[in-house]
């Protein structure tokens, strides 16, 4: 129970740093609280998928892949690069697994 208590914490702080420059952008309300979510759900997945890799591999692996969807509305609906957002999905998700790997 405490290793999905600390998975959502850490996946909260990422979706709090994903959405700090959406929030200076003043993006629309629902795309922000979509990519929060999607940073949760990411960090609660995380900890609990058995791959024999690097926790770091696993954490970028899960990040680019749950961050697909979001990037394809992104460049969809307002023609924004998908580039910015799978970097840092990738940097999210790298510092996810690692700290799930620390911490848990």
């Amino acid at each position: 129970m405490i290793k999905i208590g600390v998975a959502l914490i850490i996946g909260s702080v990422a979706g709090a740093i994903d959405i700090v420059p959406m929030v200076r952008q003043k993006m629309h309300k629902a795309s922000i609280l979509c990519v929060f979510a999607q940073w949760v759900f990411i960090g609660l997945l995380v900890p609990f998928v058995n791959w024999d890799l690097q926790p770091w591999i696993k954490g970028l692996i899960i990040a680019e892949l749950g961050m697909v969807p979001i990037a394809l509305l992104a460049y969809g609906r307002v023609k924004k690069s998908p580039i910015p957002i799978m970097l840092f999905a990738a940097v999210l998700g790298v510092g996810i697994g690692m700290a799930n790997d620390f911490i848990v």
